[in-house]
């Protein structure tokens, strides 16, 4: 990465996210100030409520046209990109031909729990998958999905026989389409979503390569997240890539180095809450231990809680319901039940949309309301309950450390203030929204900026201080009941 004596003060710093909805490219200053940005949508194929997916294709055009725009916007200046970084989801993954680059796959999404029945004929081995992995024995992670791909697509083992094959976490194919020497990599981060790469050897284990059958020169070969990966040929220019994160491991970093006393809340498809716990690894019974840094000295973990459904349940609940638009009235729908007297909003809603996640791990739970209502009122109980879940998060991790201070919030839904309000209301820590709600971009410039002393917000974000909420307490307390008996159910 680029070493304080090399960097100089008219660097620009060119960061590639490649999120559930939308790919990005955002340019930043050395003092992380946004030169230029442009994203693209990405579409999401969901078959039924298992199989969801995402076209390669599409994908790389959607990364390959926002980064086009972003060079052309920049005009001569784009000479002066010192370095780029990638960040993605995580848990995707995807299988290709080494030789051509031709995708054998779909890109198989985090979101997709196809093999959730298989995955029950592991149980025996889940303690010791969560040893190894720091992660539980879901469907959402890779390893069940490639085993998938291995037995169900005939292009797939075709380029097997032909010894053509590679698969892994999406990152890899990624980087192999970005950069001119075609790497075969894969950075801690992702590689450990898939479930097959041991936290303490930072390598693919390979107990669970053979639990999942999947022979190991199938797979990248692991480098840290600061790694030289390459060449970006773009316009003219030769821009090394020097850093691959997941999104949300990148999040965390978005201004400045993470603060142990902080836990992080970041919001899009899903919801991801995280507590740093620095050097060390902390194992949670119901939580996952995740590597979020790794450069060749050292890595820095956090313990974290995931919610599958977060947009992906707005988005899922307003197509059933039929509604349009429903983002933007969502300020107002918020509103309105926060101001009702005597608190008549009583609907509530188990969420299961993608799963039931952490602390829970329920991969078929069956979403459903529990009264009756308008269709207004469904879907502030479908932002309510991401709320209650994030908040069962932070307190699981309770159990392991002390609590946080305060909670920074990023993500699509850290835009409303009246969820960051009740994210306040029912921890009772205040909630800080920065200016800047996208985090995961800025996280990465800040990484590849090499950590410059001084990275600070333009202007001060905002506070919300825990208020009195009988209303979202009493209903709380009903949604908690309620989970718990479905589950036992």
């Amino acid at each position: 990465m680029t070493t304080p004596e090399k960097r100089f003060s008219n660097d620009l710093y060119l960061a590639i996210d490649q999120g559930g909805h939308a790919s990005r490219a955002i340019v930043f200053s050395n003092s992380g100030e946004i030169i230029a940005q442009s994203h693209r949508n990405l579409s999401i194929n969901r078959h039924d409520e298992t199989f969801v997916e995402h076209d390669p294709l599409e994908l790389l055009a959607s990364i390959n046209d926002s980064i086009n725009d972003v060079i052309q916007q920049l005009g001569d200046k784009a000479k002066n990109i010192a370095a780029t970084g990638l960040a993605t989801q995580r848990s995707n993954i995807v299988c290709w031909n080494k030789i051509t680059g031709e995708a054998l796959s779909p890109v198989i999404s985090w979101q997709d729990v196809r093999e959730h029945q298989w995955l029950k004929s592991l149980q025996s081995k889940a303690h010791f998958i969560h040893q190894k992995t720091g992660l539980f024995l879901s469907p959402h992670y890779g390893a069940s999905k490639l085993r998938w791909c291995l037995q169900n697509i005939t292009a797939v083992q075709q380029a097997q026989k032909n010894n053509e094959l590679v698969m892994g976490p999406m990152a890899s194919f990624i980087l192999y389409h970005l950069a001119d020497e075609q790497p075969l990599v894969a950075d801690p981060s992702n590689a450990s979503r898939t479930q097959l790469w041991d936290l303490i050897t930072k390598d693919w284990h390979p107990d669970l390569l053979t639990l999942f059958e999947i022979d190991t020169e199938l797979l990248p070969n692991c480098v840290p997240s600061n790694h030289p990966f390459g060449t970006l040929k773009v316009s003219g220019l030769s821009i090394p890539i020097q850093l691959c994160m997941g999104d949300q491991s990148a999040a965390m970093y978005a201004y400045g180095q993470v603060q142990p006393e902080t836990a992080y809340v970041n919001t899009g498809t899903g919801a991801f809450v995280s507590r740093p716990s620095g050097y060390a690894m902390l194992f949670g019974r119901r939580l996952l231990t995740s590597v979020i840094y790794q450069n060749k000295e050292q890595s820095q973990y956090v313990l974290e809680g995931t919610i599958n459904g977060a947009g992906s349940a707005i988005d899922f609940v307003s197509k059933e319901l039929k509604l349009d638009n429903t983002l933007n009235n969502l300020s107002e729908w918020l509103h309105a039940t926060r101001n009702e007297h005597d608190n008549d909003f009583k609907q509530l809603y188990l969420n299961g949309v993608s799963g039931l996640g952490a602390p829970f791990w329920v991969a078929d739970f069956k979403s459903q309301f529990l009264h009756k209502s308008n269709d207004q009122d469904k879907i502030v109980a479908v932002v309510e309950s991401i709320i209650f879940l994030i908040f069962e998060n932070i307190k699981e991790m309770l159990k392991l450390s002390s609590p946080p201070e305060q909670i920074q919030m990023t993500g699509g839904l850290a835009t409303q203030d009246e969820i960051c309000q009740r994210l306040a209301d029912l921890t009772k820590l205040a909630v800080y929204r920065p200016v800047e709600c996208e985090a995961t971009a800025r996280g990465l410039a800040y990484k590849l900026a090499n950590e410059p002393r001084i990275w600070p917000e333009k202007e001060v974000g905002t506070w919300f201080k825990p208020k009195t909420n009988t209303g979202l307490q009493a209903r709380y307390k009903e949604w908690n009941s309620a989970l718990l008996k479905a589950l036992r159910d």
